[in-house]
């Protein structure tokens, strides 16, 4: 049996992509966004939430290369004088797990932006982490932790199968099947927790590039199980999207979530 879920990432980051997101559920196949609570656009995009109920939000975390929800004097080992976090994902990593004292300003800074997410009203369907970051153990159990008081009920496990890519023509590297396996410390960690996961997940070998053809191939090699699909649409290019996804095709990965062709050729997968 398969079941799939159609999600956006980075809800919140720009109008641009705040609009892509809600065009892509109510004309097309997005499901399910999640939500930056501490970016630049993050109240537009509550807003859109609220006006469309049937899209499921869910908490992206961030943890990197982003805004805090806290003030910087509160979290100094974490983030510069403008309350950003770094992009240095090694160092990070390092940090996280290594010193106590930047342990306890991280489980303080995901409390809080929980808290922000449920200060908005709005139900908590999910939660993953910008930069797949939740799969550092750390990281990982203090989402749990937070999130379980917040209600949490499911995460997103990053676990893109080798095996399928390569039946759609891209291979897998080593360090792409290492990270595979790794992904079975965070589903260990949720299923102790409690909470629900996904089996498969599709978008990290062609983020920002989920163009129809490639979308096309995947549905028709998908696995039996839970299926998540990620994007990152948006309804046209802004500062915001040249600066830090100078690469990635929003508008095309909009298109392709409202291409009536992939409702039914979608449909007719489901029929087989």
């Amino acid at each position: 049996m398969k079941t799939v879920t159609f999600c956006a990432d980075d809800f919140g980051l720009s109008e641009a992509v705040n609009q892509g997101i809600e065009t892509a559920h109510r004309e097309g196949i997005l499901q399910a966004a999640s939500l930056m609570v501490a970016a630049p656009a993050a109240a537009d995009a509550v807003r859109r939430a609220r006006s469309n109920p049937s899209l499921r939000v869910g908490l992206h975390l961030v943890v990197i290369e982003g805004p805090a929800a806290l003030p910087p004097a509160d979290i100094p080992d974490l983030v510069d004088a403008a309350g950003v976090f770094p992009s240095d994902q090694l160092r990070l990593g390092l940090n996280y797990f290594f010193r106590p004292h930047v342990r306890r300003q991280l489980e303080a800074e995901i409390r809080a932006q929980f808290a922000a997410f449920a200060e908005t009203g709005l139900t908590l369907d999910h939660a993953n982490a910008h930069k797949h970051m939740h799969l550092h153990p750390t990281v990982g159990a203090l989402m749990l932790r937070a999130g379980i008081a917040f209600g949490l009920r499911r995460i997103r496990i990053p676990a893109e199968p080798p095996a399928v890519m390569a039946r759609c023509g891209t291979h897998a590297s080593l360090g792409e099947r290492l990270l595979y396996r790794w992904t079975g410390i965070l589903r260990r960690q949720a299923r102790a927790a409690g909470v629900a996961t996904n089996d498969h997940c599709f978008g990290l070998a062609w983020s920002g590039h989920m163009t129809a053809e490639r979308i096309r191939l995947l549905l028709a090699n998908l696995p039996d199980g839970d299926s998540e699909i990620y994007f990152h649409p948006a309804a046209h290019r802004d500062a915001v999207l040249d600066r830090l996804m100078p690469t990635y095709q929003h508008e095309a990965e909009l298109a392709v979530l409202l291409d009536a062709r992939f409702w039914s050729e979608w449909a007719d997968l489901l029929r087989r």
